[in-house]
């Protein structure tokens, strides 16, 4: 094939860029992994860590290559096999294929950093492809060589574009310890300025914590309500096995916002044997809207204002809906409100009074029993007021504790990017912090010379204007990565505009 045409800057996404008159920058794009060579420079990374018994170790186990570890294994399963282990369908055919120049695009840095232009984008923060799910790897040394391994490989490959794009981190977060540890390597010793974190831990609970497979049922002495075993997830927020403060304090330390990309599938409802779309749809959001409510009401946000945290490829929908949630739920049943619903407050004389006059000749003939089963109150909860960790003292915290905290990042197919900047809608006239998301390198991405040509549909189609449409695509991924780096575009394309944005915000 023809390299003519490669980085020509002809294409309407540049026409539409330089009439905007302000960076683009793409919170989450992402590389392909080249199976043949990561897995060479892998393993000698691995040998030179723990010798030759922890590389074959981990060559026994499939190594990092998605194909051998996840599609072969699943593909050899009998239909009837797929079903009695419930074999999610995982993930295929989700890379470029005909649109060659784009699968290049994906696995060559050199080749990203010319097209660059072509694309409309200044800066790209780029994250993993078939290796997006290493820090869920659940044997500890294999899931913490895995991520060490990859970020040495990927700071040296993409260490001489770092003025158009820099590549994430990846931070396992089973425990606060091996975050911290990883976290210090990344950051403190190679330098790496964006972390991807693993922002759901699946944790064995009950029969299966015990020991015994999850086989065993609930007895009579387990509550009649949600699971007795099996798995939880643990959003490392409300009800964790860990305290993460000290890692989110060392993020802080370190100038790193961490971001969540961990999908959503293969739990809850989204564990199709068959259908890989049934899987995808909302799966992303389904996580990333547990991780920012875990969050949340578990008071990080109070105790760390100066941390935000990246939710991606999720849309912004579902944070809507939290948010107003979250809003909602304070207004009826804050420490102050909740008392309204102390069934020790029902007037049971002025009930049972109604019951007569107006219950039918059941009811009333049910009179005693009635009676004695709202005098038979509900135990005395253990805590009533389940926003304490966030210490709400007025409404408008709620709102200084979760728009400004939390960003969202968003494709450029995504319309519910319009719910985000609507000040009508959501509480308090909030704006959430929505930042636009490219997802190159995936099936999602047909052309990637149209991914902002087909985002500032947005605009054209006046859902947005052009002020939200900077906030979109420059101002909040800025927001973002500078919330505790103020230096983090230093030498790069948009180093001036982040200057005047942090300025901005600093005012």
């Amino acid at each position: 094939m023809s390299a003519r045409g490669v980085g020509s800057r002809s294409s309407r996404a540049a026409s539409i860029r330089h009439e905007l008159g302000h960076p683009v920058v793409d919170a989450d794009g992402h590389w392909i992994e080249t199976a043949p060579v990561l897995k060479a420079f892998f393993l000698d990374f691995v040998k030179d860590l723990g010798g030759a018994d922890l590389a074959a170790r981990f060559e026994a186990a499939g190594g990092l290559d998605y194909d051998d570890t996840v599609l072969r294994p699943w593909s050899a399963l009998s239909e009837a096999d797929r079903r009695k282990t419930w074999a999610t369908r995982p993930p295929w055919w989700t890379l470029p294929a005909a649109n060659t120049l784009d699968r290049a695009t994906a696995h060559l840095p050199r080749l990203l950093y010319e097209r660059l232009d072509d694309f409309g984008i200044d800066f790209a923060v780029l994250y993993p492809s078939r290796t997006l799910t290493t820090p869920a790897i659940r044997e500890a040394e294999l899931r913490q060589i895995a991520c060490r391994a990859l970020n040495v490989y990927h700071h040296e490959l993409y260490g001489g574009y770092t003025d158009r794009m820099t590549p994430v981190a990846l931070v396992p977060t089973h425990t606060p310890d091996e975050a911290i540890a990883e976290l210090e390597h990344a950051v403190g010793e190679l330098g790496m300025k964006a972390i991807m974190i693993n922002g759901l831990v699946h944790r064995p609970i009950g029969a299966s914590a015990a020991g015994s497979g999850g086989a065993a049922s609930p007895g009579r002495d387990v509550p009649n309500w949600g699971s007795g075993s099996g798995e939880r997830i643990d959003a490392l927020g409300l009800d964790s096995e860990y305290d993460y403060d000290p890692f989110w304090r060392r993020c802080v330390e370190l100038r790193v916002a961490p971001a969540s990309h961990t999908p959503g599938m293969g739990w809850g409802s989204r564990r199709s044997v068959s259908s890989y779309v049934s899987n995808h749809i909302g799966s992303f959001g389904a996580s990333m809207e547990a991780f920012c409510r875990s969050i949340f009401l578990g008071g990080v946000t109070r105790r760390f204002p100066e941390l935000s945290f990246g939710l991606l490829e999720g849309g912004v929908g579902w944070a809507c809906e939290l948010y107003a949630g979250l809003v909602s739920h304070w207004e009826k049943r804050s420490a102050e409100a909740i008392h309204h619903l102390d069934p020790a407050r029902i007037d049971t004389d002025e009930l049972l009074d109604l019951f007569t006059r107006y219950g039918d000749e059941r009811m009333q003939r049910d009179g005693a029993a009635i009676a004695e089963s709202f005098r038979r109150l509900e135990p005395e909860p253990p805590e009533l007021d389940e926003y304490k960790a966030c210490a709400i003292e007025k409404k408008q915290d709620l709102h200084d504790l979760f728009v400004p905290r939390f960003y969202f990042g968003c494709e450029a197919d995504d319309g519910t990017v319009a719910f985000a900047f609507d000040e009508r809608v959501n509480p308090m006239g909030a704006r959430l912090r929505a930042m636009f998301s490219s997802d190159m390198g995936h099936w999602d991405v047909p052309d990637m010379t149209g991914i902002l040509e087909e985002a500032y549909e947005l605009v054209e189609k006046g859902l947005l204007d052009e002020a939200a449409f900077r906030e979109f695509v420059c101002v909040n991924p800025v927001r973002f990565y500078t919330s505790v780096n103020p230096d983090f575009f230093a030498g790069t394309r948009v180093e001036a505009e982040a200057k005047r944005i942090v300025a901005e915000e600093s005012a």
